[in-house]
């Protein structure tokens, strides 16, 4: 015996209904016990969900040019892709 199409949607929306139900009862559990665990160890907001990234400590710092273009007084730390002023040139020229 094949189920139809519409005896199988039947089926799907109670099984998203059911779904939905024991989804609710778990969270509440769940929720019941974080907030046992915060209260027993006097655990913060900041404990649980520390701000910012664990970062290195040079990430997002500024560097110190290392080269300058004499005719426009651009500068360029050396870092990441040359400017045009630069490319093909001995550097040495250009360092400060």
């Amino acid at each position: 015996m094949t189920t139809s199409y519409k005896e199988l949607l039947k089926q799907r929306d109670a099984l998203e209904q059911q779904i939905g139900e024991a989804r609710k009862r778990e969270l509440s559990d769940a929720v019941s016990q974080v907030r046992a665990l915060v209260a027993e160890f006097g655990l913060t907001a900041q404990d649980v969900f520390p701000t910012g990234r664990a970062r290195s400590a040079s990430a997002g710092t500024k560097v110190a040019p290392k080269y300058r273009d004499p005719a426009t007084g651009q500068t360029w730390t050396g870092r990441g892709k040359a400017p045009k002023w630069i490319q093909n040139e001995n550097r040495e020229k250009f360092a400060i």
